[in-house]
């Protein structure tokens, strides 16, 4: 696995650091012990799990010079990069929650101004940045002791996660992220085809990333920075893709996709919390992040492109960069939030919140469901999301917006039963469901992107 770069956000009352005599360390999480009793509670009580709170300063962009966006990126980055250090620090006790946050909003005060100085050097200079160096802690549910699998309990004996795996496999989901898919109510509503509906689909076999293709990389958000996500990608498609991928190199790449589409197709990889050593143990994205356990390898990915249902889809432009999901959602909200979980045979009961427990016989599908709807000019936004949309409730896109091929990628895991399962996730983020995300690099040929535009618009099912 390549090594590499940062990035993330986060918020929790001030009050919570003066209830606290204690910091046990947690490695994902950090484990608050009340001093005391709280009124009406006994000692006893769950622990607090707390992370940081800072204000998603590339999302507030959504106007970036091209001059300026080299630099403004890797700044972006470097936000991204403290918050990830305060964070460790945090964990591991070596800094206190008030004189952590005081320092952190120096060191992003001043990168912050470094974005304001590239866009003002490029006759931009923003309004309001000034406002977001503070940040703040967040409490969450900790995991409960008895969820600890006794794998990870006997870890450190059996030297399976070496420098503090053990301890970073506390850091992973609560009780209260899962609930069984049997107790969810039917919630997927689609909008009704219309009389221009484009009813057919394209679908691209590129495989189930047999030959391994991880790296901790975003190309997308954190161009040029080794380990830009703080967590693992599973990729399909192109061959190449890593931090420092350009429109050129993944042209001339190759790919696992049967029918020649280079485009690249990632996710964050989903693990079993089994306290077992990856290969990815001691590295960037994986045990250093808070990254650990077995990456569960898909038992299926299926990637299909589908029409509108009220009208004829456009082609989309070669290197068109989309973004579905907010691998923030946990600290920013759910704003941005696009995570569908569920298990088979229950596909009708979407979870954005929660992990699915599924029945014996029944596997865990992810599906994302990218934006159909795009400006007509840009292939990438200075906060990669407002040149693409998501359709209105009826199917059709905002004025200004135009249909495209909409990206559906569902992924199926076959996870053993009673086990415990998370996704990759900025450490600070505690592996919430609610964080997953997809990106998606549209590199087909226009060729190929002009016959999966017929097949939709003809209404034939192509593969």
């Amino acid at each position: 696995m390549s090594q590499k770069g940062h990035k993330r956000r986060l918020r929790t009352s001030h009050k919570v650091l003066a209830m606290v005599s204690a910091l046990v360390l947690g490695g994902g999480g950090v484990v608050f012990v009340a001093q005391g009793a709280f009124a009406g509670q006994d000692d006893r009580a769950a622990p607090v799990t707390a992370t940081i709170d800072c204000p998603d300063v590339g999302d507030k962009l959504t106007d970036v010079p091209e001059k300026a966006r080299a630099e403004v990126d890797k700044n972006l980055a470097q936000l991204d990069t403290q918050v990830a250090d305060a964070y460790k620090q945090l964990a591991t006790g070596r800094a206190k929650g008030g004189t952590l946050l005081s320092g952190l909003r120096q060191q992003r005060g001043r990168t912050i101004g470094a974005i304001g100085d590239a866009m003002a050097g490029a006759g931009a200079r923003p309004q309001g940045l000034d406002g977001l160096a503070g940040c703040e802690m967040k409490q969450a549910a900790a995991p409960d002791p008895e969820d600890e699998p006794a794998a990870a309990q006997g870890a450190a004996a059996q030297g399976a996660a070496a420098q503090g795996g053990q301890a970073a496999a506390k850091g992973g989901p609560a009780r209260s992220d899962f609930v069984a898919i049997g107790n969810v109510r039917p919630n997927v509503r689609k909008p009704a085809n219309r009389g221009n509906a484009s009813r057919g689909s394209f679908s691209v076999n590129c495989g189930r990333n047999e030959n391994g293709h991880f790296n901790p990389d975003n190309v997308i958000v954190a161009p040029g920075v080794s380990n830009g996500a703080h967590h693992m990608h599973d990729y399909v498609g192109n061959l190449t893709t890593d931090a420092f991928s350009t429109n050129n190199s993944l042209a001339a790449s190759g790919t696992t996709c049967t029918n020649g589409d280079k485009s690249t197709y990632y996710w964050p990889v989903l693990r079993l919390r089994d306290g077992r050593a990856e290969r990815d143990a001691n590295a960037p994205g994986g045990g250093q992040d808070g990254n650990v356990g077995t990456i569960l390898k898909p038992k299926q990915v299926t990637i299909e492109f589908k029409g509108s249902p009220v009208s004829k889809v456009a082609a989309m432009p070669r290197f068109l960069r989309i973004i579905t999901g907010d691998a923030k959602a946990f600290t920013n909200g759910v704003g941005n939030a696009n995570a569908s979980w569920s298990c088979t045979g229950f596909e009708n009961r979407q979870l954005k919140d929660k992990y699915p427990i599924c029945p014996r016989g029944s596997d865990v599908v992810r599906t994302f469901n990218f934006q159909s709807c795009w400006d007509g000019r840009n292939t990438d936004s200075a906060n990669h999301r407002t040149h693409v949309a998501f359709a209105n409730r009826d199917g059709s896109c905002k004025p200004g917006f135009k249909a495209i091929p909409q990206l559906v990628q569902r992924i199926v895991y076959s996870v053993p039963p009673g086990s415990r399962f998370a996704v990759d996730s900025f450490p600070e983020q505690l592996h919430k469901p609610v964080t997953d995300h997809g990106d998606f690099i549209n590199v087909m040929s226009d060729r190929l992107m002009a016959n999966a535009v017929r097949c939709i618009n003809d209404g034939r099912t192509c593969r």
